[in-house]
């Protein structure tokens, strides 16, 4: 069998985020969950860990590769990213759910279109998830 190389990789900067929200590695692991199946994602392991004095780093291990969190409390800053592999999952949607969670001041993203021989780079729109 053979697998197609496509991906979709999308890497976004958020600033203006509660400190709380990002100094609670618990918390962000159950987003970061979330926001997996909410895309159509296959999580098989999660990994977190609490700094101190503050910040969380947390990675989820997809079937399709990896959503991942890395917060500065104190500035107010999260780096986030999601990779996935193939056309069934689309790693936006994970991003736009944690981006409603997060409910951040200003976001900067981009969007890597991998394996498909030179990288493209894309500024993706940003479609923030409403909750009902």
């Amino acid at each position: 069998m053979e697998y197609s190389t496509f991906g979709r990789h999308v890497a976004v900067d958020t600033w203006g985020v509660d400190f709380e929200v990002l100094n609670n590695a618990e918390l962000l692991q159950a987003h970061l969950v979330e926001a997996a199946e909410s895309c159509g994602a296959t999580v098989l392991s999660v990994q977190s860990k609490q700094f101190e004095p503050q910040g969380a780093t947390v990675l989820v291990l997809l079937s399709e590769s990896h959503l991942s969190i890395h917060t500065y409390p104190e500035r107010g800053f999260a780096a986030i990213d999601c990779y996935t592999c193939g056309e069934t999952v689309d790693p936006q949607l994970a991003i736009d759910y944690l981006v409603s969670v997060l409910k951040p001041e200003k976001v900067y993203a981009k969007k890597i279109i991998r394996g498909m021989g030179e990288l493209e780079v894309v500024t993706p729109d940003m479609n923030q998830v409403e909750f009902v």
